[in-house]
């Protein structure tokens, strides 16, 4: 259902939740410090973040303060024994969207994890404004089956692996897909191909860039996350 990284330094605790979640259908990346949790969002990418504040290393809440300045959206449920008043408010003000406190419920825990993430896929109510990756997908449209898209009703030419990186950059949401996530894709697209890395990465997204330079959608690169397709005002990329 969801690609979740589990915050906790508690290991009988963070072995409890993995398996719970991941009987409930989410996939697990893990933590134990808030070193190693801030290491896994700037190389990954995920649908939701359960967080811990006691943290060994680096406080939850500093790494929650550190990943809302490049990932606003992303939805974080805090998962704590501070259950005073004042540590509510100071986890919320740090970016928090939910403030579960230990002990819990985990049916509980689900049911609020479940909401985060239904939120998180919802279009805001009342928007007149496209997202960038919508008004980006409107002049670009890429066939589902061959390697071939259009940009503005014009037939552009993609290699297979450029056609896989651009399908990955148009997924709803105008989400960062990862390095890894896109190496990944291309080991899956051609099982035994050698070739399939960072650097080769590199020279794609410099092909793709090229290709879509005639209309002001970019590749940006979100230093240290991955790579996002943006709806750019004015002029087109270089």
């Amino acid at each position: 259902m969801a690609h979740l990284l589990l915050v906790e330094d508690d290991e009988l605790l963070r072995d409890g939740l993995q398996a719970q979640l991941r009987q409930a259908g989410h996939s697990l990346s893990l933590a134990e410090d808030g070193q190693l949790a801030l290491e896994q969002l700037m190389q990954h990418c995920f649908d939701g973040l359960v967080l811990d504040l006691g943290l060994p290393k680096i406080d939850g809440l500093e790494v929650l303060r550190r990943l809302r300045v490049n990932q606003p959206a992303l939805p974080v449920l805090i998962l704590t024994a501070r259950d005073g008043v004042e540590d509510r408010v100071a986890g919320l003000n740090a970016g928090a969207d939910d403030y579960l406190t230990k002990p819990f419920s985990m049916d509980e825990l689900l049911a609020r994890l479940q909401a985060l993430l239904r939120r998180s896929r919802l279009a805001p109510v009342g928007a007149t404004t496209p997202a960038p990756s919508d008004t980006a997908n409107s002049r670009l449209r890429r066939d589902d089956d061959l390697p071939r898209a259009w940009l503005d009703g014009e037939a552009i030419e993609l290699t297979r692996r450029e056609w896989v990186l651009l399908g990955l950059l148009m997924q709803p949401g105008g989400q960062v897909v990862s390095r890894e996530a896109v190496i990944a894709a291309w080991q899956a697209d051609e099982p035994g191909e050698a070739g399939a890395n960072s650097n080769a990465l590199e020279v794609y997204v410099h092909r793709l860039r090229r290709k879509l330079a005639s209309a002001p959608i970019q590749v940006r690169n979100i230093r240290g996350l991955g790579y996002l397709l943006e709806w750019q005002s004015g002029s087109a990329p270089a």
